[in-house]
């Protein structure tokens, strides 16, 4: 069953960036980037009916984690990729550096993209962040990012909450680039 017929793509393809985002987390911080495949969750449970008991057959599709990408540049590695019929999505999960927007300023002109990482990491406003990007096959994009201990404290602990963060437009160029993965 195709997304829209249960619900709208948008919120679809949005829970699914959520989903994703919750699962990778549980795992914690310092992992490398995750691709998962948004396959039709009827189509799945027929070919492995015993994943009956774990999987929410409700949901129109699940997510899939993939193997794991080859380490390098992740623009490179999603250009070899491309997804049978059966696959009408895919999300990405990737840890990255979130500056203020005036820190731009401070980074080094016209360096190699390594010297610009390395100087993001570096700087002393930085955030740590995880960012997964979904993409559904017909076009429907979302995004959600989690900011690292950046929402204040908890009821009783001292510890920071991460803060989380929906919006289709965080990352235009990996949209494009798992939109791509789709290309014949």
């Amino acid at each position: 069953m195709a997304p829209s017929e249960q619900q709208p793509a948008g919120t679809a393809v949005a829970g699914l960036a959520r989903e994703v985002e919750e699962f990778v987390t549980a795992g914690g911080w310092d992992q490398p980037p995750q691709l998962f495949a948004l396959v039709p969750t009827a189509a799945l449970l027929d070919e492995q009916p015993e994943l009956a008991g774990q999987l929410d057959p409700s949901s129109p599709l699940t997510p899939v984690a993939q193997e794991a990408l080859p380490t390098g540049d992740l623009g490179e590695a999603l250009a070899t990729i491309a997804w049978p019929d059966l696959v009408l999505g895919c999300a990405l999960a990737q840890e990255i550096i979130v500056l203020p927007p005036d820190a731009e300023a401070e980074l080094p002109a016209e360096s190699d993209a390594e010297r610009l990482r390395q100087a993001a990491a570096d700087h002393p406003r930085r955030t740590e962040a995880r960012l997964v990007a979904a993409v559904l096959r017909e076009g429907t994009t979302a995004c959600v990012m989690r900011l690292r201990g950046l929402g204040g404290k908890s009821e009783g602990s001292e510890e920071a909450v991460d803060e989380i963060i929906e919006n289709p437009e965080l990352a235009p160029n990996l949209l494009d680039a798992l939109k791509a993965t789709f290309n014949p």
